[in-house]
């Protein structure tokens, strides 16, 4: 069964953005965090991936493959919002209202090179960094040490720059710490806009295979990937064939 309210398809306890960002509302602590057939793989094997995605308060689709479920199943589509258009919509809106932005994850260099880009494209947004150790799992002090530096500057919106599923797994176990009106989860979007790396064109982008660009520049990443995409894409057939309920809930492999 799948149902619309707020701007958003909500099923199988997924709650995916339909057309736009606009549908989030900033007078309320909100969580955005990303989903694709990679982050879905991962959340079948990883107990704490799959209450992030499911606890999340939203959902942007950021493989475009994932909106094949809601489509195939229920008719229903969902447009693709990158990490990419995630961030550049809201460093859009916090220009227009002199909002104020924190950017959590990457290194003190890539930090500096993205406030410094962002005082010139958005100069009427207030910008703060903060660089955690580079870590598996933040222990107590780590976290506690990030929500000081959050809470004191208090954003209107917290963007987190760290690998999948360490992000979004941090947004939704923290949210309750922390003083922000919207966190989102937006992985390699630090590096793209700092110049670290370049993103694929806009021809690849609009086709949905900006992954087959990536596996030549970074062909680690899709071989740490592609175990994980497949469990989607079985998961999706066994299902539309009415064999199996699409994500069960609980994960086949828990955290070790």
């Amino acid at each position: 069964m799948i149902t619309e309210k707020d701007g958003c398809l909500i099923f199988d306890g997924y709650k995916l953005i339909k057309d736009s960002l606009d549908c989030v509302p900033m007078d309320a602590k909100n969580i955005i965090n990303t989903i694709s057939p990679n982050s879905y793989g991962i959340s079948v094997k990883n107990q704490d991936m799959n209450d992030a995605l499911k606890g999340a308060d939203y959902l942007d689709l950021d493989g475009v493959y994932f909106g094949w479920l809601p489509w195939f199943r229920y008719g229903k589509k969902a447009k693709r919002i990158t990490g990419w258009d995630c961030f550049k919509y809201y460093a859009q809106k916090l220009n227009d209202n002199n909002g104020k932005l924190f950017l959590l994850g990457s290194t003190e260099e890539t930090l500096g090179l993205m406030k410094k880009k962002m005082s010139k494209e958005y100069p009427h947004v207030t910008v703060e960094t903060y660089s955690p150790p580079f870590k598996q799992e933040f222990d107590s002090e780590d976290n506690r040490k990030i929500h000081q530096a959050i809470n004191s500057f208090k954003p209107d919106v917290l963007a987190i720059g760290m690998t999948a599923p360490k992000q979004e797994i941090w947004a939704y176990q923290n949210k309750d710490f922390c003083d922000f009106h919207v966190s989102i989860a937006i992985g390699n979007v630090f590096d793209w806009y700092a110049g670290n790396s370049k993103r694929p064109n806009s021809f690849w982008q609009k086709i949905g295979m900006e992954w087959l660009v990536r596996i030549f520049y970074r062909p680690e990443i899709f071989k740490r990937n592609i175990g994980n995409q497949m469990i989607f894409f079985k998961h999706l057939f066994l299902t539309l064939i009415r064999i199996r309920p699409f994500n069960k809930n609980t994960p086949e492999l828990r955290n070790k």
